[in-house]
């Protein structure tokens, strides 16, 4: 049914074949699939007396199993209680780097990201304006990466190329452009600089003319952008679909529930069926009110449908949803299955398909985190940049950049205890220094600065032996 539907949406030849792929798939995900479909969900018939097929009505109920899949993973990965904490070997590197993401909300950009990048792949563009950084997720529908022959991880150049209105090139300040007209807008980043060129009428030459009065040179040394493949497979370009195996059965769900919303309907309004009426010509109104009159032999009777036909499509729909959700590692867990509170280990366990999911994406999305991070530090040489206002000093280019993930599910108190007695064991017996043990408990107890905790432990102790 997939397959079918998409067949209607209008192929454009200007844009390669990934674009229509990421297209349909981005379609799936913001539940836009269904409008290409011509009739509603209630139209049985056109205007002709024809009847109309299921496969060219919109159905009137829309599970977001796709969306729900991509959500559930992404709460273990950026949701509250789970963004990593950008650590580094320098500290004035680690609280510079602090500051940036938590004013620039890097929480919530990386979370855009892994959102719009679950159809198999997304860029982040850095921006460093008037000295503060910014960052802006791209979809990369209309993007093509290059990648540098000796480095194939790392990018040489992206062109975003893509038709716009030319109402829309007028409203951003374009002139000579006919409003009516349809163009080609093309960007290009390089090492050096971001490109733009003069919009050309689509059905021409490509765009070839620069724009310079757009143009700028960022002069970093290196393409200001992340490219992020989602998943494991895929291609060069793009990883694999976080939700790809679920589509099939997404549209079954769907329109299984409209026909049990329909046959629902008809049983509240059964049809009147009249064997062998009395000859009349008035209309027949059905009603407690209004008496029947039919032959000798004749009979009347109300066509229901049985309920046992909307529960049986229910429990389907049940199954369908556990067959998607397994083939995409989502989260199956139910809340009426819990009797009693579950350990974060529990949960960890019943779970392992999702922190599956999540973990692949935890890496994909994590190095590019990480890479956002580098960038960062080498445009601090470059710029001159602030946060909140105040200059910071070059961050040291030199310095190592990793991630703090925290666990996937908090500890309860009984584990809280059982990790509290082990460390006390391990530094006590000189297993484990101290700084690796607060790392340890930071996420679980909110500790932000590990490096300012072991100073306070330290001057309570120098108070405590001044006390004694």
């Amino acid at each position: 049914m997939f397959d079918t539907i998409s067949a209607l949406v209008p192929r454009d030849g200007g844009y390669p074949a990934r674009t229509r792929r990421l297209d349909l798939l981005t379609r799936v995900l913001e539940g836009r699939l269904y409008d290409v479909l011509p009739y509603a969900f209630h139209d049985e018939r056109t205007a002709g007396g024809e009847y109309i097929p299921l496969r060219q009505r919109k159905p009137s109920v829309r599970y977001p199993l796709a969306r729900i899949i991509v959500d559930d993973s992404l709460s273990l990965v950026f949701g509250e209680g789970h963004f990593p904490t950008l650590d580094c070997d320098d500290a004035a590197t680690r609280a510079t780097l602090a500051d940036i993401a938590q004013e620039s909300g890097l929480n919530r950009v990386m979370l855009d990201a892994a959102l719009r990048g679950s159809v198999g792949s997304v860029a982040i563009l850095l921006r460093v304006l008037a000295g503060r950084v910014f960052f802006q997720v791209l979809p990369s529908l209309y993007l093509t990466p290059v990648w540098q022959t000796a480095a194939p991880d790392t990018l040489a150049q992206v062109t975003e190329c893509y038709k716009v209105p030319g109402a829309a090139l007028v409203a951003r300040g374009y002139a000579m452009v006919d409003p009516a007209g349809t163009y080609w807008f093309q960007r290009v980043w390089d090492v050096e600089r971001e490109i733009w060129f003069v919009p050309v009428p689509v059905g021409g030459a490509p765009p070839h003319a620069e724009d310079a009065a757009r143009s700028i040179t960022h002069g970093l040394g290196f393409v200001p952008l992340v490219w992020v493949r989602n998943l494991p497979g895929g291609d060069d370009v793009d990883g694999a679909c976080t939700f790809r195996p679920a589509v099939e059965t997404s549209i079954e769900i769907d329109y299984q529930l409209s026909q049990a919303g329909r046959g629902l309907k008809y049983s509240s309004d059964p049809l009147l069926m009249i064997r062998e009426p009395a000859a009349t010509d008035a209309e027949i109104v059905r009603g407690a009110g209004n008496a029947l009159v039919v032959t000798e032999k004749g009979d009347a009777r109300l066509l229901e449908i049985g309920g046992t036909a909307a529960a049986a499509v229910i429990d389907y729909v049940r199954f369908l949803r556990e067959l998607a959700l397994e083939g995409v590692h989502g989260n199956r867990a139910s809340a009426d299955r819990l009797s009693a509170p579950q350990s974060g280990r529990a949960l960890e366990m019943m779970n392992q398909g999702l922190i599956w999911l999540a973990d692949n994406l935890r890496v994909s999305y994590g190095a590019a985190m990480l890479r956002l991070a580098r960038m960062v530090v080498l445009a601090s040489a470059r710029f001159g940049l602030t946060v909140r206002g105040a200059a910071v000093a070059p961050m040291d280019a030199g310095a190592r950049i990793t991630l703090r993930w925290p666990p996937w599910y908090p500890p309860d108190a009984a584990e809280r205890a059982q990790d509290a007695a082990t460390l006390q064991t391990l530094t006590t017996a000189r297993l484990m220094s101290r700084e690796t043990a607060v790392k340890v408990v930071a996420e679980t107890f909110d500790i932000a600065d590990v490096p300012a905790e072991l100073a306070r432990l330290d001057s309570e102790d120098f108070a405590r032996k001044g006390a004694a």
